[in-house]
């Protein structure tokens, strides 16, 4: 396989990142999948990818963290994050910590190598008005953005938010399903 084609997908989904690896693999990428970050430095060193698509919310570990050690490992790699609960707090942070881009779920591959083609920003891009946003929305951004700054660690996430865990935690699995 030659160099400038090798994808790295990072998915807990299993499913999911079965059918992105063989919709790439049809465009004539390499592709190597992990379900989480166990083994991540071991994958980058033997795979040697040039992109990667990295979910958001892997099980119970962050796909933020993934980012964060792929950019680490090799800083020219194109990352592609994919999320199901955007947020433009996740959002900035994992443009910060490297990503190339960030896109929502249901996200398809021409999505994505759109996304990888297009690491310059548009600075004449339309700035559509903003719907107002809901206290809902708002709620769940304040809850993402204090579990971002403690790592996901949803106890002192609770703390910080005044809340009971198993309450912060109903929240999360209500939002994950919803």
């Amino acid at each position: 396989m030659t160099g400038g084609r090798r994808l790295l997908i990072v998915e807990d989904d299993a499913s999911f990142a079965r059918t992105l690896a063989r919709s790439f693999e049809r465009r004539g990428y390499a592709v190597a999948t992990l379900s989480g970050p166990d083994g991540l430095e071991a994958q980058v060193a033997d795979f040697r990818p040039d992109y990667a698509v990295v979910d958001l919310r892997l099980g119970g570990a962050s796909g933020l963290t993934c980012v964060a050690a792929l950019h680490a490992l090799d800083a020219s790699m194109k990352i592609v994050v994919l999320t199901g609960f955007a947020s433009i707090a996740t959002a900035v942070e994992a443009i910060k910590l490297g990503a190339t881009n960030y896109l929502t779920k249901p996200a398809n591959t021409d999505d994505i190598e759109a996304a990888f083609a297009r690491v310059d920003g548009d600075a004449g891009a339309t700035i559509a008005p903003a719907p107002p946003t809901s206290i809902k929305t708002l709620e769940w951004e304040h809850i993402h953005q204090t579990l971002a700054d403690v790592d996901f660690n949803i106890s002192e996430a609770a703390r910080r938010l005044g809340m009971h865990r198993r309450t912060l935690a109903r929240k999360l699995d209500k939002r994950h399903m919803g």
